[in-house]
């Protein structure tokens, strides 16, 4: 376990030492345990250790100045066990009559993340079923997500056309890219003209990227003007060599948003650029790019996938959710031969999905493609579709209610 990234999990396992046989053990504790891959042999160990594994969560923040959801852990006896009892509190005064507020879970394997234990009794069946059904699969077996450039300094290396002009500088010293942000990418497709039209309002649509084999003068200048501000003492910048040639990454077939205020979105990078790590990269398996590109950024926009995204990524304070690039590996989303059966379909729903994104109407959007994809694709009933959307809302309701 010393690979784990969070200080929290050493700091449990340490306080596991002091307890005497069949001691009683109480935490106040990142609500992150129930979701995130490396907290995963702390979940496991929990269930090695103790008999009795309790979890308190709060519908409200329950703790003065502390914008992060916490958990309270409490832990007794001597293990193992192969479940843990849940109580969902909505403030403080709550813990004096938690036996009403008590689920118990058992994970399929201690591992597991135990965020599904929020999810009412019908609606975690359904998405056990549903997520291993052949007509569903992972995002990683459509392609690998990657995180985009990371510069060391957005504001010196991407840069708008007034900069690009005024600075003299040549095609190669620049090279497009998807603006810093992801804002622009609420719709379907991000192509040439929606590249055109940010690069012409003012975004950061270029990158400096001397390439062309020599340093231009106006390039040099660049440098020794970062150079001057010490923009090459940053850390990214100071361990590569030179300090203002940016690693390149693959141009993505799709992009997908990581931090969201309701659900991830992949977008069909038709302009094909490369991106700035505000956004991650899906490079497509070979076989799976035409169809991948074209139907997987519509077909991902129904319920299970958006049920699927809060329980694989994690709650941020702001009510932000996030997907790490392992996180968005195991984001349920159509199989190929979903895509491949409703081809029709899903590309005639595009005029109607584009309407709905562009004014913000993401349930709308959902609607139409859960008829296509998980009525119509996987079988289910429309009162199953009904039960995994109303468990989506229930989590997003949880996690936007600390923004």
């Amino acid at each position: 376990m010393s690979g784990l990234a969070s200080s929290w999990a050493p700091f449990l396992l340490h306080a596991t030492r002091f307890l005497a046989p069949g001691g009683r053990l109480g935490l106040v504790l990142p609500a992150e345990l129930l979701s995130v891959n490396y907290a995963a042999p702390v979940r496991a160990y929990l269930m090695r250790r103790f008999a009795n594994v309790r979890l308190v969560l709060f519908e409200e923040r329950v703790f003065p100045g502390v914008i992060e959801e916490v958990v309270l852990l409490l832990a007794e006896g001597e293990g193992p066990t192969d479940r843990f009892t849940l109580h969902q509190a909505r403030y403080l005064d709550d813990l004096r009559d938690l036996a009403g507020l008590t689920s118990s879970w058992a994970p399929r394997d201690a591992e597991d993340k135990w965020i599904t234990a929020l999810l009412p009794a019908a609606a975690a069946e359904l998405y056990a079923s549903a997520t291993l059904d052949r007509r569903f699969e992972q995002l990683q077996n459509w392609g690998t997500t990657s995180l985009g450039m990371v510069t060391g300094n957005n504001r010196y290396f991407a840069l708008n056309e007034t900069s690009v002009r005024d600075l003299e500088l040549k095609q190669t010293d620049i090279v497009r890219i998807s603006p810093p942000g992801s804002r622009h990418l609420r719709g379907l497709t991000f192509g040439d003209s929606a590249w055109r039209e940010m690069a012409g309002s003012g975004s950061r649509a270029w990158l400096f990227y001397p390439h062309g084999g020599q340093v231009s003068p106006a390039a040099a200048a660049y440098i020794a003007r970062g150079e001057s501000t010490r923009i090459h003492t940053a850390y990214k910048c100071r361990v590569r060599k030179p300090w203002w040639l940016v690693p390149m990454v693959e141009t993505p077939h799709l992009f997908l948003t990581y931090m969201n205020h309701d659900t991830p979105r992949l977008v069909n990078n038709a302009a094909r650029v490369p991106h700035v790590n505000s956004v991650h990269g899906v490079r497509l398996w070979p076989g799976r790019q035409r169809v991948g590109q074209d139907l997987l950024p519509l077909a991902a926009l129904n319920s299970l996938t958006a049920l699927g995204a809060e329980l694989v990524g994690r709650s941020y304070g702001g009510g932000m959710l996030k997907l790490e690039p392992k996180e968005a590996d195991l984001l349920p989303v159509p199989a190929l031969a979903v895509l491949s059966d409703a081809v029709d379909e899903l590309r005639a729903l595009r005029p109607q999905l584009a309407k709905a994104l562009r004014g913000g109407e993401l349930i709308d959007a959902i609607d139409l493609v859960d008829r296509v994809v998980l009525v119509d694709g996987l079988g289910l009933r429309r009162k199953d579709v009904k039960v995994l959307r109303e468990a989506r809302e229930t989590l997003f309701a949880r996690r936007s209610s600390r923004g």
